[in-house]
């Protein structure tokens, strides 16, 4: 067993990464097993009892109450990907994860002869002083002699007969460099019986630049460094890698997908996210097929660094477009979303890319985009600031440029630049002016950024520069461009990042929920229609479904004739209003283009004549269209509303996506739309609004007070409840929408059914679970226990406070006063797809009680749990009903093993694990810790997780009880 002062001392990789995640939750805690404290969403609740080695000594008391729980967590996001050095510390990746690291880095490779493509890459491998053993066999009967392998490389033909061989061998993957699409079904079901991780079949290869192997089919060097790059096509990879190679960028690893039978953008997204030496993860994609784990992968990665994205664009709308959301929803823009949604950056082409990459690997997000400019020459400024308009986003004046000479100019006007508050960034450019010495002024730039005690980003343009001012650059971990232009798009790359960075950990207001929406009823309702053949909703159908989700509406009168229309009017005209005329057809998407609509109409005689001229025009553009009615509404005079657009439609791979923008009938020609996945939060929502053009007259101009942005944003939020709740809805219309002072109020409503189950889609993203609230009555005491949301933070804080500074020792393994935004919105933002927490609320006070989370690995086979209660809660039976309950969540999302490690000393903690079937063992690294481990295949659905099962509340809503996608 490594001592504990040998264990004080390792600096790996692994270590040097935890250190930085904990030094950013203001913990300082060293590498050793027990004496440390790893600080994480997951580890926060948590505890390891009494008699702990803390990062300032030793100190023990008593052993905690039976509700105090257990013990040694990884920081979550570590844990959740998984990183290579984790090993050492006993807890090994899921096997699947553990292979692709082997595969992916692999210190022995065995070729087998017999196509060109791998005799390609055994050339290649031999090109490159590769570190490990490189193995040739002729054929495929020579494998009975194989030692344990990291990676195999083999042709189509026979890669099925080495997969059969692969049973029970310790070999990790296996790389198949040619083959076809009709391949890949067969080789996958193949790998995954062997328990090996498959790339390709037709895949260019990989690299691990820092092994020295190149076991691609591109012939160049390919350097260590910094990116990793994920790739499908094997053109656009090769492309990618030769480019770099030719400008001496250097790589942390690179695979190629190929046919992608088994190992995928996600299991990529899982390995570089947690590989160290990884800075910039690279996508180069045509697109996403598992929606949900990429999704999943993605979102975990990029909480931890930047992920850049090169994808082409395709535009065309997934089926026939019956809405505008469905013109608008083509499969570029559901890609988009879901880039967006995850936190990772498009980019457009290669030049892009790389400088995408170059700035963010070497500088800090610019939070608020303010940019100064120093310049050894005003034309140069003056074009530098003129790139910074043109590419928009300026929301305040500019600064002037500062001009400067001397290298000490540039020392002292960027020292005193990074200090100002309202500066973000700045942009240093050198002109090879005589007499400046270029070397020189590079080198004050670099000290005056490394002497600044805040770490904004410096970004560099140096005309006249050469490799020396480049090294003097790379060495300061200050960004360097060619031109202006390329430094104010890298400046763009920086700000998008912070945004994007800022909205994953935003806290959304908490909604007024109110009344929750009635789920059974519009199931209810839409099923009927499609019962009944129909493919739309009917208009009073319509409105009935947005008054069963809360969403504000003008209201309406179906008739059947003329005559009718002018009955229905006449108490309209009785209250002094005016009304507006509508046809009804199953057969017009758009009325308007039929000449369905008249407005303004202020009497009866108006009204029929109206119904008769609609009719005339409806028969002559559409003879065939049917005509069974009109829709009488009042007039909406609302003189200072906007005219707004929302609704959703399904991307077949995605599922619902949102749509917001600018609206009326050119809604489409007009262009300004944004779209995100469901569902949505108050501030998803309101960046979804954000983003448009027309979010800039929703505030108050002129004479024209600020719209109700909150009112919009509900609206959009009931839309992306809908769509969960109703996979039955193909896509749904709100146009226009009228947004003023008063709120949102929907005019016009459009459902477009979708009867074939087959075609039906879930959101993406793991809707709330809502369905898993359950009332305990405990102590005296009555709770409600509800899963957590991001909503919840504050709760969470105030929960913390209330809990005595030695249990958050005994918890942390060190003194805390306070948790950082950051911290807090890890805890309470999840992904229900691999982890879950539930809080306990305390009914009267509202204030947060206790909480329990589960966090499952990326392979979702099995989890580790932690709980936390509030100090002056302990005894009452709180904590035992929360571990049952995630027991319970664990076993319906079919895990197959829930785990922890306890103190010996810890007897409370011990005692229940055993009383609730947890098996537990003795770590063979620490003679002071217990692992705990519950088998969920053996549990089955006994015991306590049955019984908390039967106090569930009835559901208003689907069951996500199980998992998504």
């Amino acid at each position: 067993m490594k001592s504990r002062a040998a264990a004080s001392s390792a600096t790996g990789p692994a270590t040097a990464m935890k250190r930085l995640f904990l030094m950013s939750c203001r913990i300082v805690v060293t590498p050793t097993r027990v004496a440390r404290a790893t600080i994480s969403p997951c580890t926060m609740l948590s505890s390891k009892g009494n008699r702990i080695q803390g990062v300032r000594g030793r100190s023990s008391g008593p052993v905690p109450p039976e509700d105090v729980w257990s013990g040694r967590r990884k920081s979550r996001l570590l844990a959740s990907l998984k990183s290579a050095d984790l090993a050492q510390d006993g807890n090994d990746p899921p096997m699947t994860l553990a292979l692709l690291r082997r595969a992916l880095e692999p210190m022995t490779v065995t070729a087998i002869a017999g196509s060109p493509e791998t005799e390609v890459l055994v050339a290649q491998i031999r090109s490159e002083p590769y570190r490990g053993v490189l193995t040739v066999l002729p054929d495929v009967d020579r494998l009975s002699s194989l030692s344990p392998c990291d990676l195999l490389i083999a042709p189509a033909a026979v890669a099925e007969q080495v997969l059969r061989a692969a049973a029970g061998r310790d070999w990790a993957g296996l790389l198949v460099p040619d083959g076809t699409v009709d391949d890949a079904a067969r080789l996958r079901q193949a790998a995954r019986a062997a328990g090996v991780r498959l790339i390709g079949p037709s895949s260019l290869g990989l690299a691990a630049p820092r092994q020295g192997l190149n076991a691609t089919a591109v012939p160049v060097h390919l350097a260590a460094g910094s990116l990793a790059l994920v790739a499908k096509s094997n053109s656009v990879a090769a492309g990618i890698l030769a480019w770099a190679a030719r400008r001496g960028i250097g790589f942390a690893g690179a695979v190629v997908l190929g046919e992608g039978a088994d190992v995928d953008i996600a299991d990529c997204l899982d390995h570089f996210g947690a590989d160290p030496s990884t800075r910039t993860i690279l996508l180069a994609i045509d697109g996403v097929t598992d929606a949900a784990r990429f999704l999943s992968s993605a979102r975990a990665a990029a909480r931890l660094k930047p992920v850049l994205v090169l994808k082409p664009p395709r535009h065309e709308p997934p089926w026939p477009a019956l809405t505008h959301s469905a013109l608008i929803v083509t499969s570029d823009a559901a890609h988009d979303a879901a880039f967006h949604r995850a936190g990772l950056l498009r980019v457009n082409d290669l030049d892009e890319l790389f400088a995408a990459a170059e700035t963010l690997g070497r500088a800090r997000a610019a939070d608020a985009g303010r940019l100064a400019i120093v310049s050894n020459g005003e034309g140069l400024a003056a074009l530098a600031t003129a790139r910074l308009r043109q590419a928009g986003g300026v929301d305040r004046q500019l600064r002037e440029p500062a001009i400067v000479r001397t290298a000490q100019d540039y020392r002292q006007a960027v020292t005193r630049l990074l200090a100002e508050s309202d500066v973000d960034a700045v942009l240093a450019l050198n002109a090879p002016l005589v007499p400046d010495d270029a070397a020189a002024c590079a080198r004050a730039l670099a000290e005056a950024r490394s002497a600044a005690p805040a770490r904004k980003p410096v970004l560099a343009v140096w005309l006249g520069g050469g490799e020396e001012t480049a090294g003097i650059f790379a060495a300061a971990g200050i960004p360097s461009f060619a031109t202006e232009q390329d430094a104010i798009v890298g400046f763009q790359h920086l700000t998008r990042h912070a945004l994007l960075l800022k909205e994953l950990m935003a806290t959304p207001p908490v909604l007024d929920e109110g009344d929750q929406p009635d789920i059974v009823a519009a199931t209810a309702l839409v099923e009927r229609a499609i019962a009944e053949g129909r493919a739309w909703l009917e208009p009073d159908e319509v409105a009935h479904l947005l008054a069963l989700f809360r969403i504000p509406a003008l209201g309406l009168a179906i008739v059947a004739d003329a005559a009718g229309a002018a009955e229905a009017a006449r108490a309209q005209f009785a209250a002094g209003r005016t009304v507006a005329l509508k046809i009804v057809s199953p057969d017009v998407a758009h009325k308007s283009d039929v000449g369905g609509v008249e407005l303004d109409l202020a009497n009866e005689k108006a009204v029929r004549k109206a119904a008769d001229r609609m009719t005339g025009r409806l028969r002559e553009k559409r003879p065939e269209a049917r005509l069974t009615g009109f829709m009488v509404q009042p007039m909406a005079h609302r003189a200072k509303a906007r005219e707004l657009i929302a609704g959703f439609s399904v991307d077949p791979c995605f599922g619902p996506v949102i749509v917001f923008g600018r609206g009326g009938t050119a809604a489409e020609l007009i262009a300004d739309t944004h779209v995100a996945l469901p569902p949505l939060d108050l501030a998803s929502a309101e960046s979804l609004i954000a983003r448009t053009r027309v979010s800039r007259i929703l505030a108050a101009y002129r004479d024209v007070p600020a719209a109700d942005r909150r009112a919009i944003a509900a609206v959009l939020v009931a839309l992306g409840n809908i769509a969960a709740a109703l996979p039955q809805i193909r896509a749904m219309d709100l146009n226009p929408i009228l947004a003023d002072a008063n709120g949102a109020v929907a005019v016009d409503a459009r459902v477009v059914l979708e009867p074939d189950p087959g075609r039906r889609r879930r959101p993406a993203i793991r809707p709330y679970p809502g369905n898993w609230t359950l009332q305990l009555a405990l102590g005296g005491k009555r709770f409600v226990v509800r899963p957590m949301k991001p909503e919840d933070e504050l709760l969470i804080g105030a929960m913390l406070a209330r809990v005595t500074a030695e249990d958050l020792r005994l918890r942390f393994f060190a003194p805390l006063k306070s948790f950082s935004h950051a911290f807090l919105a890890r805890l309470t933002q999840l992904d229900y797809a691999r982890e879950m927490a539930f809080i306990a609320i305390e009914e009267g006070s509202g204030d947060a009680a206790g909480a329990v989370r589960l966090h499952a690995d990326p392979g979702h086979v099995e989890a580790e749990y932690a709980i936390l209660l509030r100090s002056d809660l302990k005894g009452i039976g709180l904590g035992r009903a929360l571990m049952e309950l995630i027991i319970d969540w664990a076993k319906a999302e079919t895990l197959q093993r829930v785990h922890s490690q306890v103190l010996a000393e810890n007897g409370p903690m011990l005692a229940l694990c055993r009383d609730l079937g947890f098996e537990v063992t003795l770590d063979p690294e620490e003679i002071s810790v217990r692992r705990v481990a519950l088998d969920l295949r053996e549990a089955g659905g006994k015991g306590p997780a049955k019984r908390l099962a039967a106090i569930r509340s009835p559901p208003n809503e689907p069951d996500w009880s199980t998992r998504s996608g």
